[in-house]
C-alpha cells in the first residue's frame, strides 16, 4: 500500500524533486533545478510525497500559506503510469487536511488547462484565467473553501 509522507531523507527528497522535474519541467525543455522554489525550505511549507511500497515516487505536491487563512497548492505532479488511479486525489486530500490543521479556510492554485477537470471533480472552481507558463501552457486560477 502506498503512503504519503513529508520527504525527510536525501533519497526521499531526490525522488520528490525528480518527479516534479520530470512531469512539470523537463517536457518543456526547462533546466534541471527549475523544479525547485526558494520557499521549499520554509517551515510553513508542507510537502507531500506518495511513495509506492518499493520507494518509487508516484505523486507529489506542496502547500504554503499565501494570505490570511489562505493556502496555495503548487507543484502537483503524478507519475504518468499512475495517472487516473487516485494518486493525485490522495496527494491533494493530504494537502487539504494539512491546510485545515493549519487553520486555513481557503486553498487557491493555478491549474494547467488539462488539469482543470481534475480539480473541478474535487470541488475547486475556476476563478479566472491565469498565466501561460513557458509560452504554451495556459493556467487557470482556482479556489476551494476548506472547513474543519
Amino acid at each position: 500500500m502506498a503512503s504519503i509522507i513529508s520527504p525527510r531523507t536525501p533519497a526521499e527528497w531526490e525522488a520528490y524533486y525528480h518527479l516534479r522535474y520530470s512531469v512539470l519541467r523537463q517536457p518543456w525543455g526547462q533546466p534541471a533545478g527549475s523544479e525547485r522554489a526558494e520557499d521549499d525550505a520554509a517551515p510553513t511549507t508542507t510537502h507531500a510525497l506518495l511513495l509506492a511500497p518499493d520507494g518509487q515516487a508516484l505523486g507529489v505536491g506542496r502547500l504554503h500559506p499565501s494570505g490570511p487563512q489562505q493556502g496555495q497548492v503548487r507543484f502537483m505532479a503524478v507519475q504518468a503510469q499512475t495517472q487516473g488511479q487516485g494518486v493525485g486525489r490522495q496527494v491533494l486530500e493530504h494537502l487539504e487536511a494539512a491546510a485545515r490543521q493549519q487553520g486555513l479556510t481557503e486553498i487557491v492554485l493555478h491549474a494547467r488547462e488539462q488539469a482543470v477537470p481534475f480539480y473541478e471533480r474535487l470541488g475547486y472552481t475556476v476563478v479566472a484565467p491565469s498565466h501561460t507558463l513557458f509560452g504554451t501552457v495556459p493556467h487557470f486560477l482556482m479556489r476551494k473553501v476548506v472547513v474543519a
